[in-house]
């Protein structure tokens, strides 16, 4: 059964998999970033306009940040069921609440109509963002990385992981087609509202192209076998959080640590960046958008590369390229965009964006290779968005705060370097995972991981899908 299950899928069910995968992480973080962005140049004079413009920046970037800490619930919740129930069941609700909560946001009073009680649903709402957002990554890495060509597992995996870039991407330029056409009354008034609202067609699309693929082969096996076990030995297994906490537990902090310095450099490079470009540096709104926009591209394009090269020389290296080099990278990053020019601000932005992709890229598979598969939703996701509450979710607040009291970009860089040398660490401890066999990273009875260091040599036989 194993071996069925690791076996190559043919080239077309395959891309069908990913095109699925992609399509719907790109519409879910588009949702996401595109509160973020708008956090950033319009919501603090909607929602928040009795504060001065700085504090009410800050007050529009802690909203953004409370759609984090839900993160880790949707986690936990999305994980137990997606490890239970199976991964695209789960995947269908996360599009479905995001997109819900997204359209809601285009449709909100603002505080000029409601007063105070705007703010309190802009809250509710990106708290759902935040819940179904915790769940949605791991599900989509994990249908992925379980249907993937063993060999190849670090490049397929990271195309669903193009979907924040690709998100990104569409949200910075619908942002910055409407700036371009539209007034700033007319943007402020009502045309802020188009992209949220448009996230109700995506939604449709992405629920029918992700309703129209299998379950993973590798989660299918090991539910049998499960099921199996229970019938022969009458032994229950345990709950999914409480196996991955027992016998995952070094792999789950290894997981939060990497994020650190991936999750803070991001939106430092592309959220924070909006505001320091239009006021420390004094370049327009439409200047910090295209290149946020041109560089996103450029982020899309080089993910897979770094996927790729994870499977030839492992995921350790790859990540390691990355963390060193954003840190290295933040004292020119900063000078590049006091020059005040176009030029210099989208090559800051570009070059720390191809970096943070060396860490984003081989991700998806390095946390997939970590878990046992009736643990693999829970622990991936449980690593990967616990860490959010602590590196992503206050970066731009952090960033802007020390802008706010400091005047200064250096103890922003600081920042960002401090969490690159704990990034550093966390993959200096951690395990190679690039021969890892899925379906042999298996849970015992009582959820032990029976066979964490199992090669794939069958696999490593097999011919490549694609």
């Amino acid at each position: 059964m194993a071996a069925s299950a690791t076996a190559p899928p043919e080239s077309s069910k395959l891309r069908r998999i990913v095109a699925a995968s992609l399509i719907g992480t790109t519409i879910e973080w588009y949702d996401f970033f595109l509160y973020g962005s708008a956090a950033a140049l319009v919501f603090n004079k909607l929602f928040f306009p009795e504060s001065d413009p700085l504090v009410g920046t800050l007050l529009s970037f802690l909203t953004y940040a409370v759609g984090f800490a839900a993160r880790p619930l949707g986690a936990l919740v999305f994980g137990h069921y997606g490890d239970r129930l199976g991964r695209k069941k789960l995947l269908v609700l996360s599009l479905l609440l995001m997109g819900g909560a997204t359209f809601a946001i285009g449709l909100l009073p603002t505080h000029a109509t409601i007063g105070s009680a705007a703010p309190v649903l802009l809250t509710v709402l990106r708290l759902v963002q935040g819940f179904a957002l915790g769940g949605e990554w791991g599900g989509a890495v994990l249908l992925v990385s379980e249907h993937g060509d063993a060999r190849r597992r670090g490049f397929w995996a990271s195309w669903p992981q193009t979907g924040a870039p690709a998100g990104q991407l569409l949200a910075t330029g619908v942002l910055s087609a409407l700036t371009a056409l539209l007034s700033d009354a007319a943007f402020t008034s009502w045309g802020w509202r188009i992209p949220f609202l448009l996230s109700g067609v995506l939604v449709i699309v992405g629920l029918w192209i992700r309703l129209s693929v299998d379950e993973s082969p590798v989660f299918k096996a090991a539910l049998a076998q499960a099921e199996q076990r229970k019938a022969t030995t009458d032994q229950v297994e345990r709950m999914p959080l409480v196996a991955v906490l027992r016998h995952h537990w070094r792999d789950v902090l290894v997981a939060m640590g990497a994020r650190m310095a991936e999750n803070i450099s991001y939106y430092v490079i592309t959220a924070f960046i909006l505001v320091y470009a239009t006021t420390s540096a004094g370049l327009s709104k439409q200047t910090a958008l295209n290149a946020v926009l041109i560089a996103s591209a450029v982020h899309f394009a080089v993910i897979p590369f770094w996927g790729a090269l994870s499977d030839r020389i492992g995921r350790r290296p790859v990540y390691l390229i990355g963390a060193v080099g954003v840190g290295a990278w933040m004292f020119p990053f900063f000078a590049l965009i006091d020059a005040k020019s176009f030029g210099s601000l989208l090559l800051a932005v570009t070059v720390g964006l191809v970096l943070h992709g060396a860490m984003y890229a081989p991700q998806a598979a390095f946390f997939s290779e970590m878990f046992a598969t009736r643990m693999r939703y829970s622990g991936a996701s449980i690593g990967a968005q616990f860490s959010s509450v602590a590196a992503g979710a206050p970066a731009p607040l952090i960033a802007t705060a020390l802008l706010a009291d400091y005047g200064s970009s250096t103890p922003i860089a600081l920042y960002v370097i401090a969490a690159a040398l704990l990034t550093v660490v966390a993959i200096a401890c951690a395990r190679e995972t690039r021969d890892r066999d899925l379906a042999s990273v298996e849970a015992g009875p009582q959820g032990e991981d029976s066979n964490r260091d199992t090669r794939e040599s069958s696999a490593a036989d097999a011919p490549a899908s694609a």
